[in-house]
C-alpha cells in the first residue's frame, strides 16, 4: 500500500486533484495496487483556515507519506499579503522544508494537438524534451531580502546565492536522466554577465567529465528563450537553475498547447516526490467543472514511475491520455473554434474508460 499526501489547494486545484485520485484508484484496480489517501491545506485556503500557508501539521504528513499530489495554491484573493502570508510561500516552504531541489518538467508536443500550439505544426515535430530545474536555491531563497527606506525611497535587495554541493546535486540528477534519454544535455546559465553562472559552468564541465557518454552544450539563457520557439526539437535534456527555470518551462510549455498539458515532478535525496500540474490555479475559472486535469494527470504518471517505479502503470496512463486525445476529445482550453468540449469530469470519465479498455487489450 502507498500512501499519497493529497493537498488540492486554492481555484481549480480540488478540481483536478479530485479527478486525479479517481484516476489513481483506477490504476489501483486495473493494476492491483492499493492507494490510500489522506488530505491536507496549504496555499490561501491554509492561510484562511489557519493564518499559515504551510500548515505544521500538513508538512507532517507531508514527510510521512510516499508521495505528495498538490493541485495549485494562490488567487487575487491573498495577491496582498505581506511575502510570508502570500499562497506561494506554502508551496516555497514544502519544497524547501522536504529538500525537494530537481524539478522535473517534460514538455511533450502530441500530434493531435498540434494545431493548438500558438506555433507552426512544423516547428513541433518531433518535440519530446525535459527540462530540469535546481529548486531550492538560487534568488527565491537567497538571503538578504526584503526592503528599506532610504533618501531615494524604497530600496529593495534579493540575494542570488548557490553552494557548489547545490549545484552538483542537480546536475549529477540531470546528467543521470540524460543518459537514459538521447544522451544530450544542455545547461542554461548567464555566465557572461553572473559570478553565480560561472561557477554553474565550471561545475557542468566537471562534473561532465564523469558522464563521457552525455553530449554537454552550454547555452545563454536569452539564446536559450530564443531557441525554444526557433527550433524546440534541438532540445532533449536541459538543465538550469531556479528563476531561469521558472521562465523557461513556462515559456515551453506553449509548445504542447497548453498549461493544462504541462506535469511536473520535484525529487528530493530520498524522500517523497510532489506531483503537481503547472498550470496554477486559474481563478477566473474555478468552481465551474472547466478545468483541463490531463497536466494532473500526466504528473500521476510521473508519480507512478519515479516514486513508485511502476512503469508499466506510468505508460498505460499515457497512452490512455494520447487515445483520448487522438479521438478528438478536447476541454475548452484545447478546443478550436467550434468544436466542442469537455467539462472537467467528462475528460476524467473519459481517460479513466480509456485506461480499461488499454489493460483489457
Amino acid at each position: 500500500m502507498k500512501q499519497i499526501a493529497v493537498l488540492p489547494g486554492d481555484g481549480i486545484g480540488p478540481e483536478v486533484t479530485g479527478e486525479a485520485v479517481q484516476l489513481l484508484e483506477e490504476v489501483g484496480i486495473q493494476f492491483g495496487h492499493t492507494f490510500h489517501f489522506q488530505y491536507a491545506d496549504i496555499g490561501g485556503c491554509a492561510l484562511d483556515k489557519t493564518g499559515t500557508p504551510l500548515p505544521e501539521e500538513t508538512l507532517q504528513l507531508c514527510r510521512e507519506s510516499d508521495a505528495i499530489l498538490l493541485g495549485a495554491v494562490g488567487g487575487p484573493k491573498w495577491d496582498h499579503g505581506p511575502g510570508e502570508k502570500r499562497p506561494e510561500a506554502g508551496l516555497l516552504g514544502l519544497r524547501k522544508e522536504l529538500q525537494l531541489y530537481a524539478n522535473l518538467r517534460p514538455v511533450i508536443v502530441f500530434p493531435a494537438l498540434a494545431n493548438a500550439s500558438s506555433l507552426k505544426a512544423e516547428v513541433l515535430e518531433g518535440v519530446d524534451l525535459m527540462i530540469i530545474r535546481e529548486l531550492t536555491g538560487g534568488l527565491y531563497f537567497g538571503q538578504p531580502r526584503g526592503r528599506k527606506q532610504t533618501d531615494q525611497g524604497l530600496a529593495v535587495v534579493d540575494t542570488l546565492y548557490y553552494t557548489e554541493a547545490e549545484i552538483e546535486r542537480v546536475l549529477r540528477k540531470a546528467f543521470e536522466i540524460a543518459r537514459v534519454r538521447k544522451k544530450h544535455l544542455v545547461s542554461v546559465d548567464k555566465a557572461n554577465v553572473l559570478d553565480s553562472s560561472r561557477l554553474w559552468r565550471e561545475t557542468a564541465d566537471r562534473i561532465g567529465k564523469e558522464y563521457p557518454d552525455v553530449k554537454l552544450e552550454h547555452m545563454l539563457v536569452d539564446n536559450a528563450a530564443m531557441q525554444l520557439v526557433r527550433k524546440p526539437s534541438q532540445f532533449d535534456t536541459v538543465v538550469t537553475e531556479n528563476m531561469f527555470g521558472d521562465i523557461l518551462s513556462d515559456e515551453a510549455a506553449m509548445l504542447s498547447g497548453s498549461l493544462g498539458m504541462l506535469p511536473s515532478a520535484s525529487l528530493s535525496e530520498d524522500g517523497p516526490g510532489l506531483y503537481e500540474p503547472v498550470h496554477g490555479s486559474a481563478p477566473d475559472i474555478a468552481g465551474q467543472n472547466l478545468a483541463n486535469p490531463l497536466a494532473t494527470f500526466l504528473s500521476v504518471a510521473m508519480m507512478l514511475k519515479y516514486s513508485f517505479h511502476l512503469e508499466k502503470e506510468a505508460q498505460a496512463v499515457e497512452q490512455a491520455i494520447r487515445k483520448v486525445l487522438d479521438d478528438g476529445y478536447r476541454t475548452r482550453d484545447l478546443a478550436q473554434e467550434g468544436e466542442p468540449a469537455l467539462s472537467t469530469t467528462e475528460m476524467g470519465e473519459k481517460v479513466r474508460a480509456y485506461l480499461k479498455q488499454e489493460i483489457s487489450v
